[in-house]
């Protein structure tokens, strides 16, 4: 589909710098820009890029001012990287959409499903699932027995859903992310063994939540393992037994939270953050990449490190940290010193 720059301008509620008529029917980054391409730029580290782009319309905010002549047409917004945003799901929205039942996958009889649902090869659908409106489920797709899925909701390939879990509307689960596996639950025995903790509880997950590839979120031991609303998890996720994640909660890839522990809302964990079992993490908390949380967190509190620390107290130990080594010497020069100072007053 064709778009000229006066379209997506009234769509955006911004204003055409250069030819309204000009049109783009693809997307690209800015440094990758071709004619006929839109592109954005929100980043100012990227500002060099929109002087020479061959992109036919970029998407600036509302404040840019070039300090060179530019080629393409500009449309300038209130915010350049949430408009882009809206264009890309204008432009998702409207790619060919899967359709239609295939006669490769297993269905139980038991099972229902609501209008307008794909289902690809090879995925199976067991006892009493009740899936909504306008879901897509991918090829090879597994979905045990009482799983209860909302509207619009999205399983790609290989992903695992085991049973009794509870997944909310508008939903996107990545490939080969596993929902509802056994929390890791065992007590040492008379032998010295481990026997297994029988885990009953289920997952839930609730509305607009986003779940990356390969991700796990373990069932509960008793009740549930509770994703809450417009919560964002990433690649490579573990997310423990019994672990409560509350409303647009951010997880970057490899973030690990053990059992139990309670996230508040609106929190955000950089990539291979640790979290400890039992503790509680309060509302708007950040935490910076590989912090290891081992002790509740307040609200509002911004952590680093491992063991982590406030973010005031990181900086300072990381200035002492850098300058170590020069440290290092003044004390094994201090030590000479006063070698030679005691020698001095033997004499």
């Amino acid at each position: 589909m064709e778009f000229t720059a006066e379209m997506i301008a009234a769509f955006l509620s911004g204003e055409v710098v250069g030819d309204k008529d000009i049109k783009v029917w693809t997307i690209a980054k800015i440094e990758e820009g071709a004619p006929g391409s839109l592109s954005f730029l929100s980043n100012a580290k990227y500002e060099h890029y929109i002087y020479d782009t061959n992109a036919s319309i970029v998407i600036v905010n509302s404040s840019f001012e070039p300090t060179a002549p530019i080629k393409a047409t500009l449309i300038k917004v209130e915010d350049a990287y949430s408009c882009f945003a809206k264009l890309l799901e204008l432009y998702a929205a409207n790619k060919p959409q899967k359709k239609g039942i295939s006669e490769k996958a297993s269905i139980s009889d038991s099972a229902i499903l609501g209008e307008d649902c794909y289902v690809g090869e090879f995925a199976v659908i067991g006892d009493n699932v009740k899936i909504g409106n306008n879901c897509k489920i991918y090829p090879q797709v597994f979905i045990d027995t009482n799983v209860v899925i909302g509207d619009n909701v999205t399983l790609y390939s290989g992903v695992k859903i085991y049973d009794e879990t509870n997944i909310g509307n508008r939903v996107i689960i990545h490939a080969g992310s596993i929902i509802g596996a056994d929390g890791f639950g065992f007590a040492p025995n008379e032998k010295g063994e481990f026997s297994k903790i029988p885990q009953i509880g289920n997952v839930v997950l609730e509305d607009d939540v986003e779940i990356g590839a390969n991700t796990c979120v373990d069932r509960a031991t008793m009740g549930s393992t509770l994703i809450k609303k417009g919560v964002k998890l990433d690649n490579q996720i573990q997310i423990g037994h019994n672990v409560v994640i509350g409303e647009n909660t951010v997880c970057a890839a490899q973030v690990g939270i053990a059992g139990s522990t309670k996230v508040g809302s609106n929190c955000m964990m950089g990539g291979q953050v640790g979290l400890a079992g039992h503790i509680n993490i309060g509302d708007k908390v950040q935490l910076g990449s590989k912090a290891g949380i081992s002790n509740s967190i307040a609200d509002g509190e911004v952590h680093m490190g491992y063991p982590s620390l406030p973010l005031s107290k990181f900086s300072r130990s990381n200035a002492v940290y850098r300058n170590l080594p020069s440290l290092s010497s003044d004390v094994h020069q201090i030590k000479k010193d006063i070698a030679k100072i005691k020698l001095e007053i033997e004499k």
